[in-house]
């Protein structure tokens, strides 16, 4: 299992990963990627689970790996590294991936995993302490970061996951469905970590 650590700022409130006040901060699943420390914010994500090999499904997007079976749903997972258009990284004891959950302009919800090298940590990340998301040089295309935050002397990359899981033109819940029978047709997936243990502060 990856072990989370736990940095809790003062006067932070439990929980929070949306637009801050320069006098709060927001928490953020900080994790590695090709040797760059990236983030996404807490209420984004769902749970962790282990990586397994998943079921390829037919005519689906270069950047998605293929898909599991979480609890009956079919759920697609994406290749972060593939979908910024690098090399996959190759597959370690420490290789996860992030459940995450975002709104969809019809009001629903798109679930889906992103596949990192490694979780770190969770971090409080004060709005004062995040810049804009820079016009080049990052490695990632602009729209795909929220902005840049400073942790402890270094930068980390705050990613806009609808932004991604959007652009990427997912398919439906339905549609994976039939492409994957359940139950049985993909790898039923184990949780390490839920969103509740990620928010929970000793």
């Amino acid at each position: 299992m990856n072990e989370l650590s736990y940095s809790k700022g003062p006067g932070a409130p439990a929980g929070a990963s949306g637009p801050a006040s320069p006098a709060e901060a927001a928490q953020y699943l900080t994790f590695m990627l090709g040797g760059e420390m990236f983030a996404i914010g807490i209420l984004s994500i769902k749970e962790i689970i282990e990586y397994h090999d998943l079921t390829v499904v037919p005519m689906m997007p270069p950047s998605i790996r293929g898909v599991i079976n979480l609890r009956g749903a079919v759920v697609p997972v994406i290749d972060l590294q593939a979908r910024f258009g690098r090399a996959a990284a190759p597959v370690t004891k420490r290789t996860c991936i992030v459940i995450v959950e975002v709104d969809e302009a019809d009001g629903g919800r798109q679930v889906a995993g992103v596949v990192v090298d490694a979780v770190s940590e969770v971090l409080d990340i004060a709005a004062a302490d995040i810049e804009p998301p820079p016009l080049f040089g990052a490695g990632v295309r602009s729209d795909f970061i929220a902005g840049v935050g400073k942790v402890r002397g270094r930068f980390v990359i705050l990613l806009a996951v609808a932004r991604i899981l959007a652009l990427e033109a997912l398919p439906d819940s339905a549609a994976l469905a039939d492409a994957v029978p359940l139950p049985g047709g993909a790898h039923q997936a184990q949780s390490l970590l839920s969103r509740d243990v990620l928010t929970t502060v000793a």
